[in-house]
């Protein structure tokens, strides 16, 4: 970048952070009026409200990645089963808003294991032995893919860990690996070819293929991700250089992958030994963050006998495409929690889906009464994206029959402190530094940058 374009960037960057700080501080107010009535209600019908009694079986969760959603909502559902849940972030998130929520017990911030493993490793058995922790769910990628030096969980020997072992972990979160994996198990996937040198994709011969290709990073790249662009393109010469502007090598291998046109779907599994006790599916899109629960029974029957092979515990977060034809392809696997899992913010038995042991008849899904949850601060940044009055009767009845994620009228403060404490000092963080964003995601609690 010569130096004229990056005096414009940062100008960019200054002007579009002052812009948003001042979109959120017009918010504010509001905001502060929902959370006030919220409290005033709370404090008027708690006591007609039944309590949440720690039983003589109550455990200490640790729940790690403290800034996301679906941390609060698991903290959430395990306070409402009278368990004690602390949850804890690397140091950047010390300003996590859901420490402020009444179901957390406790807030830890650790080093950054990419910067500092040990350090890390060492933090993180200290909260564990300091709370007596029970079981541990890592929730964000980081707590997942760190091991310690002999490939050993983080927490082994100080509690049990709700995680695949190291093998596992990375087969799952290597697409190709993964899609290798799922071929051997029987079931359907898009063909796919391992990529480490650009030279592979210039030389493919793409003309004997019935569908195009994608690129994707193999290693967790969050801004690429998004890209689709199909291959081959319309010259060769537009070909070559799409792939050589990507950092493709050994070391960062990619994967290309046989496009195939459907709907695209997002799953969530709970398993325990291969058994999915928790599951729930939805259509999804890349730009988009809304959940709503759907019965498809090719993807169900997928996901679970994809567990039921793996045969371990952990959690299974599945990308499908389902092709006109009614054939489920499992493009991807990420073995974390998915956020579709705040459909569950009702569900009573989301806690025994960690804990329990006994088997089940049946995977618990979200309940019948389930509304479809969306983050009511994205859905307002999409009204500069509608462009007639259907699409706006549309939004509303998105709205309507909906639940933000993270609003609960009998929990408000995290509602406050996520958009307007949160998301605010990552902003004037990157003001400081004179750095842009390319958008804010409050879901993940981050500026995706």
């Amino acid at each position: 970048m010569g130096e004229s374009q990056l005096i414009k960037a940062r100008i960019f960057a200054i002007f579009r952070n002052l812009g948003t700080l001042a979109l959120l501080a017009i918010a504010f107010p509001i905001n502060c009026m929902i959370v006030f009535a919220s409290l005033l209600w709370s404090f008027f019908t708690r006591p007609f409200q039944q309590q949440v009694v720690l039983s003589e079986n109550s455990k200490n969760i640790m729940i790690v990645g403290a800034r996301m959603t679906k941390t609060l909502q698991l903290a959430r559902s395990f306070h409402a089963a009278g368990h004690r849940a602390i949850i804890v972030d690397t140091d950047k998130y010390w300003l996590s808003g859901n420490r402020f929520s009444n179901a957390v017990a406790g807030f830890y911030t650790v080093p950054d294991p990419q910067k500092d493993k040990d350090g890390y490793i060492k933090a993180m058995r200290a909260i564990a032995k300091q709370e007596n922790i029970d079981l541990f769910i890592p929730v964000a990628i980081f707590a997942v893919i760190y091991f310690d030096s002999n490939d050993k969980q983080v927490l082994s020997g100080c509690c049990e860990s709700f995680h695949f072992d190291a093998d596992v972990t990375r087969m799952l979160d290597d697409k190709f690996a993964f899609a290798e994996t799922s071929r051997s198990f029987g079931l359907s996937v898009p063909k796919s070819f391992k990529i480490t040198h650009p030279e592979q994709v210039l030389n493919f011969d793409f003309s004997n293929e019935k569908n195009k290709y994608i690129l994707k990073s193999i290693p967790y790249d969050q801004v690429r991700r998004l890209n689709l662009t199909k291959l081959p393109c319309d010259t060769p010469a537009e070909t070559a250089a799409f792939v050589k502007s990507l950092p493709i090598s050994e070391d960062k291998p990619w994967i290309m992958q046989e496009f195939i046109s459907g709907k695209e779907y997002c799953t969530h599994s709970t398993v325990r030994d291969g058994e999915t006790r928790m599951y729930c599916c939805c259509e999804s899109s890349a730009f988009q963050v809304n959940y709503e629960n759907v019965d498809n029974p090719e993807i169900k029957h997928w996901a679970t006998h994809f567990a039921k092979e793996l045969g371990h515990t952990g959690q299974l977060s599945f990308d499908f495409i389902q092709a006109s034809d009614g054939t489920a392809y499992a493009i991807e696997c990420n073995p974390r929690t998915h956020s579709a899992i705040t459909m569950f913010y009702n569900h009573p038995g989301v806690a025994d889906a960690y804990l329990g042991k006994e088997p089940l008849a049946e995977p618990m899904q979200p309940l019948p009464d389930s509304k479809p949850t969306y983050w009511l601060y994205h859905e307002l940044w999409r009204l500069n994206e509608i462009r007639s009055l259907k699409q706006l009767q549309t939004w509303f009845k998105n709205i309507l029959r909906g639940k933000d994620a993270i609003f609960e009228i009998n929990d408000p403060l995290p509602f406050l402190m996520v958009h307007h404490w949160q998301i605010p000092i990552l902003i004037l963080d990157n003001l400081r530094r004179l750095k842009g964003w390319i958008r804010i995601d409050f879901n993940i609690g981050e500026l995706i940058e």
